[in-house]
């Protein structure tokens, strides 16, 4: 089988052996420096990103054979998955071991797709020649991120802007091309820097119109971006919020015991935040470990109401949460069969907003699932997948939300500005959502002026995963021109400001309660209004040129027969 070929080993001599790992060194290289450019590691490393990938192109050029580059393209982006997140097996004494298992098969399906641009470029060169080929590759890169954004086994963590947050002057320009963009922009630099080196390296002599081209293409972000620094004017209007950040051991938490007891932690830390005046208080992901709405918790439920009417403060949490269809006809696609009460039913990864005003729970459920964590990709075409693999927790069957929700807060009128509006909307994302640019990019559209996130991080320990889940929040805080206020179980609870500026932070695996006054925006970026702009644009390339490629090569099978 062909599929086979990709791993059998072909008879080398020794020279060939020798530029063979030569190559492998460079390739690994790539990814390594790649890798490092991400968080957490400091500023000064995220320069990598622009040229980290020129060991890579010197060897992918030399490559003839498509077999040949797309073992090479594995080997490298191998390692910069694994040096990049390592840690999405949970590699702590509680973790469960389908968890463990789903995080080591993640590394490998996630590196499966960098061979996507890599296939890409093999078609393109085999038309249009090298030099072409590699300047069309950033089309085929982005081609990549956005397809694998959209598959079932979306996990688009490494999506090349994710890893320049801490070069806040170079992504400002996020506002006009997005995550997306900034992949693009990378890895046109990468390839102008490259070119201008083999020019240097095969003529001693340096390539000054490709050196130039990819000074340009860094230098016009960092001059845009350090116009918006000084020149954007964050809005005045305020709402103040309070996270909670209880810190609980996410493994003793889903054994199912002390519901009260956690209660009663969550509305004491609630507690703070009112008396320091904040208006809406957020808690973390699944906050506590049952079906609130199933009817068995009316002590729990009742004591929220008495603390928010009291305080006269809006309460957002992540929940688990459920709904049942008394007809097969009004159930989601994915629903699931009770035997015991006949009934269709759909579980979620919810959040739920509890006002002070009214007894009406309103729910968002979320929409997008980590692949292995909390939903067996292609379950429902291959039922059978969701029994065999499922997580201690019983949190790894999570049905699909299907509405974009953005809550309405009533502004209490006492103290407040005449000329503001009546309502504050709001909308929150639940942990792994904040990955999707154009996903969150919907809910601007829909009129959220604060962006919110609830979120555990906490299943990772002190890994690189809860630092790089907190940096991702800038470039939607930026992208939206909108604040994004994080609530998390063990850190980071954050506010980040419409630029992408933190302005206050929790420490990792701290019990603590943070408040912060976050500035409402209502109007639209150029992103926020046309977020599909590159990655369609990048589809039209990849698709005119498979087309190109194949006619060509249809062509010349019908002249040699």
């Amino acid at each position: 089988m062909k599929f086979f070929k990709f791993f059998k080993k072909i008879p080398v001599t020794p020279e060939e052996r020798k530029l063979r790992n030569k190559q492998r060194i460079a390739g690994m290289l790539s990814g390594l420096l790649m890798g490092l450019a991400f968080p957490p590691v400091p500023f000064p490393f995220t320069l990598l990103i622009f040229m980290g990938l020129i060991p890579y192109l010197g060897v992918l050029e030399k490559k003839e054979r498509l077999i040949d580059i797309n073992r090479f393209t594995y080997l490298t982006f191998f390692v910069f998955n694994l040096t990049t997140i390592y840690w999405v097996g949970s590699w702590t004494s509680e973790a469960d071991p389908f968890l463990m298992i789903g995080g080591i098969l993640l590394l490998f399906i996630n590196t499966a797709f960098f061979l996507i641009p890599s296939t890409l470029y093999y078609f393109a060169r085999k038309t249009f020649g090298n030099l072409a080929a590699l300047v069309l590759l950033p089309f085929f890169w982005v081609s990549y991120e956005y397809f694998y954004m959209i598959t079932d086994a979306s996990f688009p963590w490494l999506t090349l802007g994710n890893g320049m947050t801490h070069f806040l002057s170079f992504i400002q320009i996020a506002d006009i091309l997005g995550a997306l963009g900034l992949s693009l922009l990378a890895v046109y630099i990468n390839v102008f820097f490259y070119l201008s080196y083999r020019n240097f390296r095969e003529n001693k002599k340096l390539s000054y119109i490709s050196f130039i081209g990819g000074l340009i293409l860094f230098l016009l972000p960092v001059i845009y971006g350090t116009y918006r620094l000084n020149s954007f004017m964050v809005s005045k209007d305020t709402i103040r919020v309070g996270l909670v950040q209880p810190n609980l051991d996410p493994w003793d938490k889903w054994s199912g015991t002390g519901g009260n007891e956690l209660t009663k932690l969550y509305l004491d830390l609630s507690r703070q935040a009112a008396s320091k005046g904040a208006k809406v208080i957020f808690w973390p992901e699944t906050a506590l470990p049952y079906y609130l709405r199933d009817g068995s918790h009316r002590d729990a439920i009742d004591s929220i109401y008495n603390f928010i009417q009291r305080k006269g403060v809006y309460l957002i949490t992540g929940m688990p949460d459920f709904t049942y269809f008394p007809d097969k006809s009004l159930a989601p696609p994915d629903a699931k069969f009770s035997k015991l009460n006949e009934m269709f039913y759909a579980t979620y990864n919810s959040v739920l907003l509890f006002s002070p005003y009214n007894f009406h729970i309103e729910r968002y459920a979320k929409q997008k699932l980590v692949p292995f964590g909390e939903r067996v990709p292609f379950v429902d075409a291959l039922p059978f997948l969701g029994d065999f693999l499922k997580w201690n927790v019983g949190i790894s069957g999570w049905n699909v939300g299907r509405d974009t929700i953005v809550f309405n807060l009533l502004r209490a009128k006492k103290g407040a500005a005449p000329s503001l509006p009546d309502t504050v909307k709001v909308n929150s994302l639940v942990c792994f959502e904040s990955v999707y640019p154009a996903f969150v990019a919907s809910f601007a559209q829909r009129g959220a002026q604060l962006i919110s996130v609830v979120t555990n991080d906490s299943w990772y320990g002190n890994s690189s995963g809860p630092y790089q889940h907190k940096e991702i929040s800038v470039l939607r805080a930026i992208e939206n021109r909108r604040t994004v206020v994080r609530a998390a179980n063990g850190g980071i609870s954050t506010i980040i400001d419409p630029l992408g500026r933190t302005l206050v932070a929790s420490k990792m695996f701290t019990r603590t309660v943070i408040t912060g006054d976050a500035p409402l925006e209502t109007g639209l970026t150029f992103y926020s209004k046309h977020p599909l702009i590159i990655p369609y644009l990048s589809f039209m390339v990849s698709g005119l040129m498979i087309i190109v490629f194949f006619t060509i090569k249809t062509v010349r099978k019908v002249k040699q027969s």
